[in-house]
């Protein structure tokens, strides 16, 4: 069914497909609309679930885990102070190895009352243990949280997953969506409905918690590290049969346009990816080799596919909508330089930050972006860290 929504609609209706048996959510903006609409969906009918009213994010986070724990699909949904508010059990969360699946509306942390857009809030839980999802679009946003699900509860990953887009420049934006019918969505989660995976049951003594130390422990979080970089191969697998059943594909990891004769690569995640392509599409009729690598998965980091994507590239400009306190960039920049010690001959790097609080990362911006880099690359004296928002 195809039908006009927001991004937090879309994402309501990936989850009411996904027939989850327990939600809890507090409200926050910008992510409020998507709590409604739960709401909506759960007065209605069209939701079998418990619909859990709590008093704030903390509870949420916790009330999911426990049901989780005794074998229940659940979910929550939050952003910026609310993530915050929520980190203890969050991360209790992902240290449990729980397969929940929460949404993070993207938003600024620095003032409590400053509701921007931003990505600062999804940047300070990249290394608790979640999955980080980062779509473009609200079509994204809704295949996304499917193969969430698919991802979290596959029994060779059992790791917590969050789909992260941008709050308000995708929450609130207006798309066609293609609504996957239910059988469709019933026969791919198929694979992990009732998968093996450790449940409280009555009479049976089973050890949640890693209140553990030493050499226990130590075994624990290695498991876990290697669950997490099991990611990288599992999501091709699930894309592929997402494609199968649904037709749409998003280039697993990583996504590209026109990178794979460009001497410039923007490298970026999230909602500006298509302002990109239009800039790309009219500097490439410039006679400009320039093309887009997209981080569309931020936990685990492609840093392998990235390397592919960036081999024998001169240039790569990344556009970054979060900034690196004690790095004097982006993390997005941050994370990719890293990437570069792997290859024989890396490309320059150039971070330019935009679109902080909710400024726009304008096609302007994104073309002067594209002009330093391309002036850079003939030899001109170039910052490594832009500001765009400034002349």
């Amino acid at each position: 069914m195809i039908k006009v929504l927001t991004g937090n609609k879309a994402a309501a209706n990936g989850v009411r497909l996904a027939r989850p048996d327990v939600v809890a959510m507090y409200p926050i903006t910008p992510q409020t609309p998507l709590a409604e609409e739960l709401a909506h969906f759960h007065a209605e009918g069209q939701m079998d679930c418990e619909m859990v009213e709590v008093e704030g994010e903390h509870t949420a986070m916790s009330t999911i885990m426990g049901a989780c724990v005794a074998g229940g699909r659940v979910f929550t949904a939050t952003s910026s102070w609310g993530l915050a508010y929520m980190n203890e059990a969050l991360m209790y969360c992902a240290g449990l190895r729980v397969p929940a699946v929460m949404v993070d509306v993207t938003r600024e942390t620095p003032s409590m009352r400053g509701v921007g857009g931003g990505r600062q809030d999804i940047m300070s839980i990249r290394d608790s243990g979640w999955i980080q999802i980062e779509p473009e679009t609200c079509q994204e946003i809704l295949d996304s949280v499917l193969m969430a699900y698919r991802l979290a509860e596959d029994p060779d990953i059992l790791l917590p997953v969050v789909v992260a887009y941008d709050g308000f420049y995708l929450s609130h934006l207006s798309e066609r969506v293609d609504i996957p019918d239910q059988a469709d969505v019933d026969r791919f989660l198929a694979p992990v409905k009732n998968s093996p995976r450790p449940n409280l049951v009555s009479g049976r003594n089973l050890h949640f918690s890693p209140s553990i130390d030493g050499q226990p422990f130590a075994e624990f979080r290695y498991k876990t590290l290697q669950a997490m970089e099991r990611v990288k191969t599992k999501i091709e697998q699930i894309e592929g049969e997402f494609a199968a059943i649904f037709g749409r594909s998003y280039g697993g990891m990583v996504d590209t346009y026109r990178a794979e004769d460009a001497e410039i690569v923007i490298l970026t995640a999230g909602s500006c990816a298509g302002t990109a392509r239009v800039v790309i599409d009219q500097a490439r009729e410039d006679g400009l080799k320039v093309g887009l690598a997209r981080i569309r998965m931020f936990r685990p980091f492609p840093r392998e596919k990235l390397c592919q994507v960036l081999d024998g590239k001169k240039m790569v400009a990344v556009i970054d909508r979060s900034i690196c306190l004690g790095w004097n960039c982006g993390h997005l920049f941050m994370e990719t330089k890293a990437v570069l010690s792997d290859m024989a001959k890396p490309p320059r790097m150039l971070d330019f930050i935009d679109g902080l609080a909710n400024t726009d990362i304008t096609s302007d911006h994104i073309e002067k972006a594209l002009a330093v880099a391309a002036a850079a690359l003939k030899g001109k004296e170039t910052a490594e860290t832009n500001w765009l928002i400034w002349d």
